[in-house]
């Protein structure tokens, strides 16, 4: 009976599939350390101005962080310019709440894969009709066919960089989209500061597109949770109507403000990455999709991704296995880059899978 009571969508085995932890892999293997290049993380910690800056808020925990958080818009607005801003507990939190706050059971929503699945629990979550787009054999997406399946819907969703392919969609093809859909275009930039593409401009042109963001991954901010997105200025106050009360905590509004304030670190991160994705594009002794982000997408046939990943971790290196992307054969990993011994580690490893 207590089973019946449970929503569908949650009786059954699913959910978010998170990639096996470094110290599951130490425990199982009888290592000391493991690189961890299995979950997009940046490996350097926040700068030492943002580390200070969440230390101080920190030691008024005991109080509700500001119910409007001005500090923190005023930082976004110094480095992005003037937009209105959703903020959330990471890019997950901002995708509940625009989902929450336009999708009604039974809605159309769009997804463009493979990509981030968090999307569609997110929208399964709130009663909707879920379609998926496959992507075409390169990655790339088809904007007419894309259009073609916003017909009807209420919301879409679109990753660029993509997660986990890492390929960009050009600024054009989603000015094509936009002027092609009637529903809300949610546009995923969590990977953008790795990528030379700006969709920025974009939002001054259409009422119907958020661009999403994290500091996540160039903020080194992963494990404070701090996102936020660019939102039409008709849709903020709905937005902000719907956001769970205090979702961003008081640290991580301090880390945040901080960080960008930091572009030094940014710049060292960004170059970091961007020397290491080209070394693995090119001594990574299998097929590897172009990306734009700081991870890279390999193509481990005849082995399955999980094969591929057990081998990997056996010598100490986490990997994610893309088995669980829905529209993604079975045969892919994804790889970060991490710190340079991990880097080395990785590449050393991955030449003994031929």
């Amino acid at each position: 009976m207590r089973r019946s009571i449970v929503r569908r969508c949650y009786a059954t085995a699913g959910g978010y599939v998170f990639a096996k932890s470094a110290e599951e892999i130490a425990r199982e293997q009888g290592l000391s350390r493991v690189a961890r290049l299995a979950s997009n993380e940046n490996p350097s910690p926040p700068s030492e101005a943002t580390i200070a800056a969440g230390l101080s808020a920190l030691k008024e925990g005991n109080r509700y962080p500001p119910a409007r958080q001005e500090a923190v818009v005023d930082a976004l607005r110094r480095v992005h310019g003037d937009h209105a801003f959703l903020l959330g507990n990471g890019m997950d939190g901002v995708i509940e709440t625009v989902v929450r706050t336009v999708v009604e059971p039974g809605d159309r929503v769009v997804i463009s894969t493979p990509t981030f699945s968090f999307y569609g629990l997110a929208a399964a979550a709130q009663g909707a009709e879920v379609v998926e787009v496959p992507r075409e054999p390169d990655f790339s997406v088809d904007p007419t066919k894309f259009i073609e399946a916003c017909r009807g819907a209420k919301l879409a969703f679109l990753c660029t960089p993509n997660n986990p392919t890492g390929d960009v969609v050009p600024v054009e093809a989603v000015r094509k989209i936009l002027d092609g859909i009637d529903c809300l275009l949610f546009l995923d930039n969590a990977y953008i500061e790795f990528s030379d593409a700006d969709y920025r401009p974009l939002m001054q042109e259409y009422d119907h597109l958020i661009e999403g963001r994290t500091m996540s991954k160039a903020y080194s901010l992963a494990g404070v949770r701090f996102g936020y997105a660019f939102v039409p200025e008709w849709l903020a106050p709905h937005l902000e109507q719907a956001a769970t009360p205090f979702a961003v905590n008081c640290v991580a509004l301090a880390a945040a403000e901080a960080a960008l304030a930091d572009q030094a670190h940014i710049d060292e991160v960004v170059a970091h990455v961007r020397q290491w994705r080209e070394r693995f594009m090119t001594e990574i002794p299998f097929p590897v999709a172009p990306s734009e982000a700081n991870f890279v997408l390999i193509d481990v046939a005849p082995m399955t991704g999980d094969e591929a990943m057990e081998r990997l971790a056996e010598g100490g290196v986490v990997v994610r296995s893309c088995r669980s992307f829905p529209g993604l054969e079975d045969r892919y990993i994804r790889v970060c880059i991490g710190a340079d011994w991990e880097n080395e580690l990785f590449l050393e490893k991955v030449r003994d899978l031929q």
